[in-house]
Parts: C-alpha cells; structure tokens; sequence
C-alpha cells in the first residue's frame, strides 16, 4: 500500500511538472525540456552500468553518464541551437573511439579479458537509454511541437496507468503471459493499450492543426498512432524487465519513490520515442 501512495503522488506531482515544462519553455525549441532528457539519459545510462557490473560487463558510473549523455547532447546542440545536424554521427564516432582505443590502457597486469565486455557495455549505454530518448528532442522540430511532445506524454502515461490500474483490479486470473514480467496481465496489456489509442484518436479529433489529418483516413491514421505506439510502451518495460532479471535486480535503482531508478521510469517513454516520431511524421 504505501509503494502505491508513493507511486500515485509521484504521479499527480509529476504529471503538472512534466506539462509545464513542456508548455511554459518552448524557447530555443524546447531547450528546457532537451536539457532535462540529456540529465535523464546521463542518469539512466549510469544505473545501467551498475546492472551491467553484476555480469562482469565493466564501464565505469562515470563514463557511462557521459556516454549516455552523447546523443541527446548532440541532438539538444542541432535542434536549439542550429548547429550542424552531422553533430550526432560525430559525437557517435567520439564516444566510439574512446571505447575502442581505452581498451589499450584500461587492464591490469596484461589481462585483457575484459576489453570485449567493456565495449559491449559501452557501447549499450551509449545507445540505451541515450539515443532512444534523443528521438524526444527532435520532436521539437515540428511545427506544433507543444501539442506533439504533449501527446507523446500522455500516450505512454496513459497506457502505464491503465496497465497498471486493471492489472491490480482485474489481472489477478490472467497474469504470466510474459515470463520475464509474471505480474504482468492480459487486461493490464489490453487496458495501456486501449488507453494509447484513445489519446491519439481524441488528439486527432480534438486538435486537428497539430494533426491536419486527411478527411477520409484521420480515424485509421489516429488509431494506428496509438495502437503502435501503445505497442512500444509495453516492449520497453518488458524490455527492461529482461535486463534486470538478467542482471538479478529488482529495481534500476532508487531515486524515485515507488518506481525505482530513473531508468525503471523511462524504459517506455525510451522505446515509444522513436515510434511515435516516426508514426507522426509518416501520417501528419
């Protein structure tokens, strides 16, 4: 009971702060909302090598909020501030380098028997949840882009609630249908998903100038939206369910009551980023 107090006031405070930031600082293209995804992908990547450490996949909590931070800092630099968008392959090829050639100094007593699990992990953290969340900061680019970030929110927290409200109130007789996550239910999976596309259908009905939808093809073009994008939010957490069983952790890590780490928080939002950027620009 007190993990679900937690959770709920994680919830109702977070909610209010996430949508100000989003509407109140739209300036340099969402420089405000850019900076707290470099931070959150600096983070996440570090809890990540912590759990990579316990399978002997060794890069230091440093270096990987460095290496997490890559992508999202080179995307924050195109989009905010105009510089070149070959940024990101560059900043890529830096941090690649720096795994490759470190491997030369980072040994003890001529074992080099780590070097291939340092890369792996290297190069892991650079990519999860780093580059994924990037996908968040070129969001910014569209036109409508207080609207697009805003929906993009509300569909991964939608399908999260609702998962998560159901599983509780009617997942008792249908759970397990993912051994990596047991408590995990048909209707908690029904209920996100259900909930992902009624976002993206009352967005599109409701704000047709952020969608400017085709008159015969905006109900199909919402419903895919959501659906797809609904999908993603339940492969992330289940991805991230994987690493950590993997790993023999519970949680990421434990700077947000009644979630975990930071990374327990964005495995979903991580993985539904680039989908829905796609899905968006493709349809609207």
């Amino acid at each position: 009971m007190n993990k679900i107090i937690q959770r709920l006031l994680i919830f109702f405070m977070g909610i209010p702060a996430i949508v100000a930031l989003i509407v109140f600082f739209p300036q340099y293209n969402h420089l405000a909302v850019n900076i707290a995804v470099i931070a959150v992908s600096s983070m996440g990547a570090a809890e990540f090598s912590h759990m990579l450490r316990k399978k002997q996949f060794a890069v230091s909590a440093p270096e990987a909020a460095v290496l997490g931070a890559l992508s999202p800092l080179s995307m924050t630099l195109s989009v905010s501030f105009g510089i070149s968008s070959q940024l990101t392959p560059a900043f890529f090829i830096v941090g690649a380098s720096w795994l490759l050639a470190s491997g030369i100094f980072f040994h003890k007593n001529g074992d080099f028997s780590q070097v291939l699990n340092r890369l792996a992990a290297g190069f892991s953290v650079m990519m999860y949840p780093g580059h994924f969340l990037s996908w968040i900061i070129r969001m910014s680019l569209f036109k409508h882009s207080v609207i697009v970030i805003l929906i993009f929110i509300l569909t991964v927290m939608a399908n999260d609630s609702a998962a998560w409200a159901f599983g509780i109130l009617f997942g008792k007789g249908n759970r397990g249908i993912f051994s990596v996550s047991p408590n995990k239910s048909i209707a908690g999976f029904a209920a996100g998903l259900l909930a992902s596309v009624a976002v993206c259908v009352l967005a599109v009905c409701l704000i047709p100038a952020a969608f400017v939808p085709d008159k015969l093809h905006w109900l199909p073009a919402g419903i895919f939206l959501g659906f797809f994008s609904g999908i993603a939010v339940s492969l992330g957490d289940l991805a991230e369910s994987a690493i950590k069983r993997c790993c023999d952790v519970k949680d990421s890590g434990f700077l947000i009551p009644g979630r975990g780490g930071v990374l327990d928080s964005v495995d979903s939002v991580a993985f539904t980023a680039p989908v829905f950027f796609m899905l968006y620009r493709f349809f609207f």
